[in-house]
């Protein structure tokens, strides 16, 4: 095996992989009780699929049995330019990085089949990918399988790449020879936990998903909670914060898929105000924003416009208050009155 498993190696790179390891579905025996803690605590929110699939995602071995190894591979999206200096530029949406351009999920995945397939054409075998959306614990198994470390983010990072990375998985029933695993290099820096704007860190490799802007601009559904409104700033999809802050980045490696080259830049909030069904789903085709839908996708942008402090988007507030979606409406009454009663 060890002559496949160089050959793997090799190819993974070849398809435009940025890393790979090997590890066991055995080799994250911490995970579940991380995961029953996390929770317990209920800091998943709104993420009831967590709790449905906990066996699963607790054990990577019950989610398949019959697999041997664990082929985890890392895919960089490292931006080009600061994603925070659109902060700066509050009557503009800022949308995370990781969804300017087309929708990892089809990315990786075809890039995994295609491994995949080689990895079949190498030695008879059986495979299943996966890429975030299967009850596969992505982290731990990447740090086992030496890619990197979850920090203090709960991101996985690298002293190789940075925390700019996509993550896939390959099951397989072949018995690989596994990686060594990844060992934290975070030490005393806590610049990750700093600069989060709603303290969504109760502690150091802890996350509270419902504080965390991510999940607040992506799955929580329904109103968000008017003191976390105000710190939302003008992020409308995701937060790159906690990830741009990381000293590690210095050595993060371009993306050579054009594929993330970015493509939305920073809207404009008054164009995006504007948006209906159709027109919303039209202009995010093909990018993972559109999962949340228009609705969901629109209140995000009147908590951002009832930050911006801009008079001029006044009348897009006011249209709002009328929108047949009750969470749009209660929105749009929040920013009219922060935009006409400032303090």
């Amino acid at each position: 095996m060890q002559a496949l498993t160089q050959s793997l190696r090799k190819t993974a790179l070849d398809f435009g992989f940025s890393a790979i390891g090997i590890t066991t579905p055995h080799a994250i025996p911490q995970a579940a009780d991380r995961l029953r803690a996390f929770l317990a605590a209920d800091h998943h929110g709104q993420m009831d699929w967590m709790a449905d699939r906990e066996a699963w995602r607790g054990d990577p071995s019950a989610l398949w049995p019959q697999a041997k190894s664990v082929v985890m591979l890392a895919e960089a999206y490292t931006p080009a330019t600061n994603p925070l200096a659109g902060l700066e530029h509050p009557s503009q949406g800022v949308i995370s990085a990781y969804a300017q351009g087309k929708d990892y999920h089809d990315l990786v995945k075809r890039r995994l089949k295609r491994l995949g397939r080689w990895l079949i054409d190498q030695q008879a075998c059986e495979i299943k990918v996966f890429v975030d959306t299967a009850p596969v614990m992505e982290k731990p198994l990447a740090q086992a399988a030496g890619l990197g470390w979850q920090g203090k983010h709960t991101n996985l990072l690298s002293r190789d790449l940075g925390n700019w990375v996509f993550l896939g998985a390959i099951f397989t029933t072949l018995d690989l020879p596994a990686d060594a695993p990844e060992t934290s290099h975070c030490g005393n820096c806590t610049a990750c936990l700093d600069i989060c704007p709603t303290k969504a860190f109760p502690a150091p490799y802890q996350l509270d998903a419902r504080r965390c802007i991510s999940y607040l601009t992506i799955e929580h559904k329904g109103p968000v909670d008017p003191d976390l409104r105000a710190l939302m700033g003008n992020r409308i999809y995701g937060c790159d914060d906690c990830l741009a802050a990381c000293p590690w980045n210095k050595f993060a490696v371009a993306a050579s898929e054009m594929g993330y080259q970015p493509k939305i830049g920073l809207p404009d909030l008054a164009d995006l105000a504007m948006l209906d069904d159709a027109a919303f789903r039209a202009r995010f085709a093909g990018s993972p924003i559109k999962r949340i839908g228009r609705d969901r996708f629109v209140r995000n942008v009147l908590y951002a416009i009832g930050n911006s402090r801009d008079p001029n988007l006044i009348p897009h507030a006011q249209r709002l208050t009328q929108d047949a979606d009750p969470t749009v409406a209660d929105a749009a009454l929040w920013a009219l009155a922060r935009l006409t009663n400032p303090v």
